[in-house]
């Protein structure tokens, strides 16, 4: 069955000038925008009361609201893809996310993603924004996270994110000795030449803010645990290439595969077949959104990045000391 939703939001002072569809997106993130143009076309999403075209202007203070049959997503089926489910309850989902499963259909990517898994597991995740996914992984990293079953919770959930209430934490593994652990306050937003890309930007970008802590210091290498207080596109891979500490694996923010000089072989191997970024979303800490208890989620390392760390603990140690 469709699930009917009926919702509604004021424009602030930002929004003033903007077109309908841009204020729509910022003010109901929960629906993708084609979502929402299309509600606009067809009268479900008014401005004031009236039906206005996707490009014309709003005014600061005008109410958006939203009444409209939540239907399946489009194209978006069940798959019997195997979850690895750490806790489910009514409201919940709370998975492992394997490396290299893709969140959500995209381009490239129609199908065989985690969302296809989740409406097979659960067939009404198919009526909620994104099949219930809150907030992603990249392909390439692993982890913890956290789906939504119902409306309610979705909402709820996204509502937690935006008041950054949600504790987010990773291991990762970089390039390059620390010295110590540090926090990077750098806005981020699309690379000004290669629009797939991410980066600190001097104008324009988005507030974005990592925190990190060394757990494992080796020769040419880092173990780190990072805490996320915002959480923008490709974040914690930005901001550590940009203090020139890439994560290791990282094709698109850290280049080829780095060789300390006079590196065992052991050590070359490792690096040379590691996967992947070396991110893996540990913990996950948010307030239940239905009881309200406080919940906390915790997933070990993987078994690539456990073998990685081995590796370089034997065979890349700080003068011949580990740790």
């Amino acid at each position: 069955m469709s699930e009917r939703i009926d919702l509604s939001a004021v424009a602030d002072e930002v929004a003033a000038g903007e077109r309908l569809d841009q204020v729509a997106a910022r003010l109901f993130p929960d629906y993708s925008r084609s979502r929402l143009q299309a509600w606009i076309r067809s009268g479900a999403l008014t401005v004031d009361g009236a039906v206005l075209r996707p490009r014309e202007k709003v005014a600061a203070g005008a109410t958006l609201r939203i009444s409209a049959q939540l239907e399946d997503a489009v194209g978006w089926q069940g798959q019997p893809i195997a979850l690895d489910i750490v806790h489910e309850d009514d409201s919940i989902l709370v998975l492992n996310k394997p490396a290299g499963l893709v969140v959500h259909p995209a381009a490239g990517h129609h199908d065989g993603t985690l969302v296809n898994a989740l409406i097979n597991h659960h067939a009404a995740m198919s009526q909620l924004p994104r099949g219930g996914i809150v907030h992603r992984l990249d392909k390439d990293t692993s982890g913890i996270m956290v789906a939504a079953k119902t409306l309610q919770a979705h909402a709820n959930l996204v509502e937690q994110l935006q008041a950054r209430t949600v504790g987010r934490e990773y291991d990762a593994v970089c390039v390059g000795a620390m010295t110590g652990g540090a926090t990077v306050d750098a806005p981020m937003g699309r690379h000004p030449r290669q629009r797939k890309k991410m980066a600190v930007v001097a104008q324009g970008g988005k507030h974005a803010v990592t925190h990190y802590r060394v757990a494992q210091r080796f020769a040419h290498h880092t173990h780190i645990t990072v805490r996320l207080e915002t959480g923008r596109t490709h974040q914690i891979r930005v901001h550590l290439a940009h203090r020139h500490y890439p994560l290791v694996g990282d094709p698109v923010y850290g280049g080829r595969p780095r060789i300390p000089a006079g590196a065992s072989q052991a050590l070359v191997d490792a690096l040379r077949r590691f996967p992947r970024q070396a991110l893996h979303a540990r913990r996950l800490q948010l307030i239940h959104p239905r009881d309200t208890r406080e919940m906390t989620f915790d997933c070990p390392l993987p078994a690539d990045m456990q073998e990685l760390l081995a590796v370089m603990s034997a065979e890349d140690p700080v003068d011949g000391l580990v740790g």
